[in-house]
């Protein structure tokens, strides 16, 4: 146990807490004794990831329990191509590990230093119509409940609580074990391409449906937006060189990050920064295996909203989204990011029983994000978004009861794995109502 008092801030910097308790428990008997602290005590409880959220989700001015210290592969079963691992693994780390062992997750997102936990428990995903976000990925999970049981979940064992496990907030336990659904080692071919956002709005069922992974991020103000296909090949890893470099580091972080200061000092420069980003997308192709080319660098932090959508929206959305900003003059230079994902049956999922888009838009730290966010989120609800669990949004119960239908159901669960509210925070009582239900 360590006494704080010290101030957390999440990856962006907009949320901070002041924990009274930080925990760094080695194995599961301790995360149970934590639990059972907090229930004696009357205090609460919540895992610190990576800090990668940008709500309140995590946050705690209680006790704050970091899985730093379990990290790590526990057993791979070969035969049912599975691996079980200590639920506070980086997925950097997963990767590497996994790759040792001949396996590799199906799809993964953009980023690679959360927590496995804190990805699936906010229902991160990459895109690719052929995939769920990576909590799909999941067979079971070992969970300690607010009474300090332990239990082992799979769909077969609990099949409802599964369900709702596998997307959870961090509000029906602490996940300690994650069993993954693998596959043998492949290698990923990244193209990156310059074209008219019209053509690549033309042609969106066919990018979508014809490529392992697709993406686009378009640039407000400016035509050209930048394509990112991948797809599986047998040819030999690219020899990494300056040039890969330079585009991934130099231009993409150092440069944009310098052209983003400008921004927060002279906003009326967002504009032309827009335009000269998408006039610079870079382009080429790459090889490597596929946990080293789904995630990116990011050395230029920002606050980020994020919406699910139905896919037969995006086109629409987008184009909805330009007329806004053309008549909003919204001072921003980050690109919009548009990528799709395969529905699930997963509770809190955001691709709840649909095939999905995702949209996400972006504010570089330090510059007003509410007045942009707040329209563009006002687009997203008319055609039935759904957030991002670890992005900003301002829905409450009632408007997200309306958009879940499992709703009601989570929050049975989420009482009877947590009688008490240990894992109930200010935040967390807001997003659910509970004040409400008293």
């Amino acid at each position: 146990m360590m006494k704080s008092g010290r101030k957390w801030r999440n990856w962006s910097g907009i949320v901070s807490a002041t924990p009274r308790t930080v925990l760094y428990p080695l194995h599961i008997e301790e995360v149970v004794d934590a639990v059972k602290l907090c229930r004696n005590e009357g205090r609460t409880l919540r895992v610190l990831g990576s800090g990668h959220s940008f709500t309140a989700v995590a946050a705690s001015d209680d006790v704050f329990v970091s899985l730093d210290r379990m990290q790590g592969i526990l057993h791979v079963d070969r035969e049912v191509c599975t691996a079980t691992v200590w639920a506070g693994t980086k997925l950097r780390m997963l990767g590497e590990l996994l790759h040792s062992e001949g396996l590799a997750q199906e799809n993964l997102g953009d980023i690679d230093v959360q927590s496995i936990a804190g990805a699936i428990s906010t229902g991160t995903h990459g895109t690719g119509l052929a995939f769920g976000n990576i909590s799909t990925q999941v067979v079971g999970l070992t969970v300690v409940t607010g009474t300090g049981e332990v239990l082992d979940v799979t769909e077969k064992s609990h099949p409802e609580l599964f369900k709702a496990l596998q997307i959870s907030l961090g509000a029906l336990g602490v996940i300690v074990q994650v069993t993954l659904r693998l596959r043998p080692s492949y290698k990923l071919k990244y193209e990156s391409a310059r074209v008219p956002l019209s053509d690549c709005l033309g042609r969106l069922d066919e990018l979508a449906r014809e490529h392992r992974n697709f993406e686009f991020y378009w640039f407000p103000y400016a035509e050209p937006c930048q394509l990112k296909v991948m797809n599986e090949t047998e040819e030999p890893a690219t020899p990494g060189k300056i040039t890969g470099y330079l585009s991934d580091v130099v231009l993409e972080n150092v440069v944009f990050g310098a052209l983003s200061g400008l921004c927060r000092w002279v906003p009326r420069m967002s504009a032309p920064v827009s335009r000269l980003c998408a006039a610079a997308v870079p382009t080429g192709s790459k090889v490597e295996h596929s946990h080293r080319v789904y995630a990116t660098k990011r050395l230029v932090r920002f606050n980020e909203m994020e919406y699910n959508l139905p896919i037969e929206a995006m086109e629409s959305v987008i184009r909805e989204m330009r007329e806004q900003m053309e008549r909003g003059g919204y001072r921003v230079h980050f690109p919009i990011e548009c990528r799709f994902a395969k529905g699930d049956q997963i509770w809190l999922s955001p691709a709840y029983a649909r095939d999905s888009a995702y949209i996400a838009v972006h504010m570089y730290r330090g510059m007003p994000h509410e007045r942009y966010f707040a329209d563009m989120e006002r687009i997203f609800l008319r055609y039935g978004g759904r957030p991002h669990w670890g992005k900003l949004h301002t829905l409450k119960a009632a408007e997200l009861r309306n958009a879940y239908p499992m709703w009601d159901r989570f929050q049975e669960r989420r009482r009877a794995m947590d009688p008490e509210g240990i894992f109930l925070t200010p935040y967390l009582r807001s997003l659910f109502g509970i004040e409400a239900e008293k």
